[in-house]
């Protein structure tokens, strides 16, 4: 890690950006966590109570009806869940383990959405499920992430078309350059990320209500329970209360299983892509208070230093031969001038800036300046005290590798 990446406010404790960034979003998780228990166990509690001792008092009052000893029921009881839990049941539904069931299971398995209506209980069965899903759970999510890239791709050339055909019609531009647009549209343009998850999340919200409007009367739910049903299966939660396509005969059964499947497929992949799309925004919300928490600490350490002035030139620090070396082109320059890696922004000298290092500031490239002025107007990148990296993660392979790659990380962006 380079030494300008190392968070300021924190250096006595030496953590750096993405260590720093780690801890406070799993500081930030456990409390959503927290509340989240808090908030469930506030709802779902009472309910639980009651249904308990409702339960309860049938039991006892089979157990004196029928003269049979709670011992006994209870391990009648016991046995029925044991066959619940193996696919058999009263109702008379069709077969778990046939081949349509096992493939519905299978797809539940690569897709990580895991129902749980149907598991192995052989040994056999277990074992190979463990290989299977190995393989099978790391095909899946390169082909969501290969989904992922694409449907971005697609995002980014739609709204790159509207944008220069909203530019055309703006009647700003003259009128050569109107017939050949490509030498005057921004080739690193990118789309803003606030845009592509407005699309996404208006996606996700209609193949929603539309396969609930499916599941609500074919399987006799509650529209209500039928989105339920839907994030609970897009998202790859599974819980397993409700699951679809499992009577043993329907109307129109070859078509409703068809369009079983397609549903979850296109929403478990618009979901996927949302919660990437999401995460690029806690990202940069982490940023901000990164940025917030070192600020503040930086000023409380500059405010301690009262003889520092603050309209006076000061020089940067000492310039090393890899930023402002003979030999080196001006376009190869990192930084500025006024580096602002040295300790809390300030430089290593009281003195005034000397001709020197004044001649050599003016040796930065007119390119190099445009391109900061270009970063600056579209708020990036993202410092958090001093460090100037684009990304708020390091790394760039997976699914945020290629948020980062193809979306503008900005509001600011157009």
């Amino acid at each position: 890690m380079m030494p300008g990446q190392r968070l300021q406010g924190c250096r006595s404790l030496h953590i750096n950006e993405d260590n720093g960034r780690f801890l406070l979003l799993a500081v930030l998780i456990i409390l959503y966590l927290l509340c989240g228990a808090a908030v469930f166990s506030a709802i779902e509690r009472p309910s639980e109570v009651q249904a308990h001792g409702k339960w309860n008092r049938t039991l006892f009052n089979f157990s004196e009806t029928f003269n049979i000893s709670l011992e006994d029921l209870n391990s009648f009881l016991r046995e029925y869940e044991t066959a619940i839990a193996a696919g058999i049941r009263a109702d008379a539904l069709r077969p778990r383990w046939d081949f349509t069931g096992a493939f519905y299971f299978v797809g539940t398995v690569v897709s990580t959405i895991g129902f749980g209506m149907s598991t192995p209980v052989t040994v056999a069965g277990k074992v190979f499920l463990i290989f299977y899903g190995l393989l099978g759970c790391a095909a899946t999510i390169l082909f969501f992430n290969l989904f992922l890239e694409r449907i971005i791709t697609l995002l980014a050339v739609v709204m790159k078309a509207v944008r220069e055909r909203r530019i055309r019609n703006s009647g700003i531009l003259p009128p050569g350059i109107r017939h050949d647009f490509s030498a005057y549209s921004f080739p690193g343009w990118k789309p803003s990320v606030y845009h592509v998850m407005l699309i996404l999340g208006l996606s996700a919200i209609i193949i929603s209500c539309c396969a609930s409007a499916m599941y609500s009367p074919v399987e006799g739910w509650a529209y209500l329970d039928s989105l339920y049903f839907c994030f609970v299966t897009f998202s790859t939660i599974g819980f397993g209360d409700l699951v679809s396509s499992q009577r043993e005969k329907y109307e129109y059964q070859p078509l409703y299983r068809l369009a079983n499947c397609l549903f979850i497929l296109m929403g478990v992949c618009c979901i996927y892509s949302l919660f990437n799309v999401i995460s690029i925004v806690i990202k940069q919300v982490l940023n901000w208070m990164l940025q917030n928490l070192c600020c503040q600490r930086c000023n409380v350490k500059s405010n301690s230093f009262p003889l520092g002035r603050r309209n006076a030139i000061r020089p940067g620090s000492r310039i090393r031969k890899g930023r402002f070396g003979i030999g080196r082109p001006p376009d190869s320059v990192e930084s500025g001038p006024y580096d602002s890696d040295t300790e809390g922004g300030r430089r290593l000298s009281g003195e005034m800036i000397s001709m020197k290092d004044l001649t050599a500031s003016n040796k930065v490239s007119l390119a190099l300046m445009q391109k900061q002025l270009s970063e600056s107007a579209n708020g990036y990148p993202s410092t958090v005290c001093g460090s100037s990296r684009h990304n708020g993660f390091s790394g760039g392979v997976g699914a945020l590798g290629i948020m980062n790659n193809r979306l503008a990380e900005t509001s600011n962006s157009r």
